[in-house]
């Protein structure tokens, strides 16, 4: 028997496993993807249906397709509706945004929470809100500005020839840090409703969303998810390093700066209409790559896992406190996000002695 012979009949066995394997990530990907969206159908029909009026989930079908009571139809569409969208696509924004952060940069800490993109975005905002005086749309564009010119800062300060995620993730720290000093000096020069105000909006809330800006959340995601969607190969490819992106075929620089403009950009409107809802982007890729155990980008999961700790998030903070107590979205999200960041930290620094490998 010849080694051409081994070869064969070897590549011959593999296969076949081969396509089981593949088999079985699909069955898994179907069944965690249909799994996320149960769910958040469930969390979304709780949302519209409690409150202090309930309403029963046939009133709220109803009222969806056009056969709702007026008193239904004022509670669930202009009341309660905004605060599910507005929640819904923040949750896939961040997700997303959070994904494409520690995938390009191979860090788990990388995301707009923790490397000053949401802080610039606050931080612009109450500046808006306090000195300028500026309605939501003001506060809205001065957050979006505020993000896109922290991540671009943050981008050239870490720019040495070449990008590294440890580098990045240090001055994106050192970044939020110098917007949240930012943030408390404009709250003590501030008068006392406006710094409430901006307290109540940089902790993250539903409450405040409106049609129009939910509008333009739901216009940039459509628009920008295609994109991503295009660009995920490269992305796959990039979380590998430069050198083996390159050897593939990758074009470096202009991918790298696509997807983050991307990311910021999906941030940084997300915190315009909601505030920046904590944690959320920080532990939206982690999760759905548990679920799905894979170590390529998972974009649509996270995103899923981006609503589902949002709208979940927002039915504890409204209907599951004791006393009846109602708290802003970011709260909660905080409460949860926080045990895991430890948890995330001593699991690295147990394990490998770095927090830079990607979990």
């Amino acid at each position: 028997m010849t080694g051409t012979d081994t070869r064969d009949r070897t590549v011959g066995l593999e296969l076949p496993a081969l396509g089981r394997l593949r088999r079985r990530r699909r069955r898994r990907a179907t069944v965690v993807l249909a799994g996320l969206v149960g769910v958040v159908a469930i969390f979304a029909l709780l949302s519209l249906s409690l409150g202090a009026y309930r309403i029963s989930v046939d009133g709220v079908l109803r009222t969806l397709i056009g056969q709702g009571s007026g008193r239904d139809d004022f509670i669930i569409l202009s009341l309660r509706l905004p605060r599910l969208v507005a929640g819904i696509l923040a949750g896939a924004a961040f997700g997303l945004a959070g994904g494409i952060f520690q995938t390009l940069l191979r860090n788990p800490l990388a995301s707009p929470d923790i490397i000053g993109v949401t802080g610039g975005a606050s931080a612009a905002a109450v500046f808006a809100l306090v000195t300028l005086g500026a309605g939501s749309l003001g506060v809205s564009v001065a957050a979006f500005v505020g993000a896109a010119g922290t991540a671009t800062a943050v981008y050239l300060l870490s720019w040495r020839g070449g990008l590294t995620g440890y580098r990045f993730v240090l001055v994106g720290i050192a970044a939020a840090f110098m917007a949240h000093a930012v943030l408390g000096y404009l709250l003590t020069r501030g008068e006392v409703r406006e710094a409430q105000t901006a307290l109540s909006w940089m902790v993250g809330s539903l409450g405040s969303a409106r049609w129009p800006e939910i509008a333009v959340l739901a216009t940039l995601l459509g628009v920008l998810t295609p994109v991503l969607l295009a660009l995920r190969p490269a992305l796959g490819l990039l979380q590998f390093g430069d050198d083996t992106a390159t050897g593939l075929g990758v074009r470096l620089e202009r991918s790298r700066i696509s997807l983050l403009a991307i990311a910021v950009a999906l941030a940084a409107v997300a915190t315009a209409v909601t505030g920046p809802i904590a944690f959320v982007a920080f532990v939206a890729m982690p999760i759905a790559r548990r679920m799905m155990r894979s170590g390529a980008p998972v974009l649509l999961p996270a995103a899923l896992v981006g609503v589902l700790v949002v709208t979940g998030a927002d039915l504890v903070a409204q209907h599951l406190l004791p006393g009846n107590v109602k708290t802003p979205v970011g709260i909660v999200t905080a409460v949860i996000g926080g045990p895991y960041l430890l948890w995330l930290l001593a699991t690295a620094g147990r394990n490998h002695g770095s927090v830079t490998r990607i979990t």
